[in-house]
């Protein structure tokens, strides 16, 4: 499959064009949680290009979660198989010239920067609060912007926050 073929309807979409098309094949993005936010993000990036995904997840896929989790399925959730192993190799076959790095792990502080490391951004799939403050000092001390999003029942809240520009969470 040609590459100019894949990705033609973003280039013609003037916001992205050509030069924008290049900067997401470049692009480095931390999913932290993958989860109804994380797993349906790391699809849509992947769909769009973006070069590398880093899905840093602890959890097993479940059968509660195949209704909204839309990377999963029942042979994940039978298996018991961890959500950024499953994330990864789901994203391989949508689009194999995006390096994802699945890591099966809490996120804390004793890896957060090491999840950090040679990324440009920082999707928050998190439904946990303390970890939502680590990431976002971590984000903070190493300039990394980073969306934020939680969501829970029919409400979501979302936002962009760049280290010396915006506010901070």
């Amino acid at each position: 499959m040609r590459m100019d073929a894949r990705y033609s309807r973003q280039e013609l979409f003037a916001p992205i064009g050509p030069e924008g098309q290049a900067r997401l094949r470049t692009a480095r993005v931390l999913i932290a949680g993958c989860g109804g936010l994380g797993s349906n993000s790391a699809n849509l990036l992947a769909r769009a290009g973006v070069g590398f995904l880093r899905i840093a997840d602890r959890d097993l896929v479940e059968l509660s979660n195949l209704q909204r989790q839309l990377l999963f399925d029942e042979s994940d959730a039978n298996g018991g198989a961890p959500k950024a192993l499953a994330a990864a190799q789901r994203l391989a076959s949508i689009n194999s010239d995006v390096k994802v790095e699945p890591v099966v792990t809490d996120i804390g502080s004793d890896n957060i920067i090491d999840l950090l490391t040679d990324v440009d951004l920082v999707l928050d799939g998190l439904d946990n609060l303390e970890v939502r403050y680590l990431l976002n000092d971590a984000c903070a001390a190493q300039n990394v912007p980073w969306v934020y999003a939680s969501c829970i029942s029919a409400t979501l809240m979302a936002g962009l926050i760049v280290p010396e520009k915006t506010a901070c969470f």
